[in-house]
């Protein structure tokens, strides 16, 4: 398990801020967007959205895909599904001591 959550802690740290949080949501979607079409109705500039976006790129959750002149950004939800497969596993776990502290206190 360790080194699984060596491999997700860049994921968790990439979600930590909320403008990545915010394109992730656009990204949903599941069509591709250009930087212009992220930047639209937010107070940050296009190298700000770039530089969000690029984090995001380095551990897998979104990817660029090259189209004449532009970037378009699509959403992977497979680093998204590997942290929901880590913290089922830490509430398994919780679920587990919670019945033991349960069945320790009513004993």
């Amino acid at each position: 398990m360790p080194a699984k959550r060596r491999a997700r802690a860049p994921v968790f740290a990439a979600l930590g801020d909320e403008t990545r949080l915010s394109l992730v949501a656009k990204l949903c979607g599941r069509r591709p967007y250009s930087i212009s079409q992220l930047t639209q109705g937010s107070k940050l500039t296009r190298q700000a959205i770039t530089k969000h976006l690029r984090v995001l790129e380095s551990v897998g959750i979104v990817h660029s895909v090259r189209t004449g002149r532009e970037s378009l950004f699509e959403f992977d939800p497979q680093p998204i599904e590997g942290v929901k497969q880590y913290l089922d596993f830490v509430s398994e776990q919780w679920d587990q001591a919670l019945s033991r502290l349960k069945s320790f206190v009513e004993d």
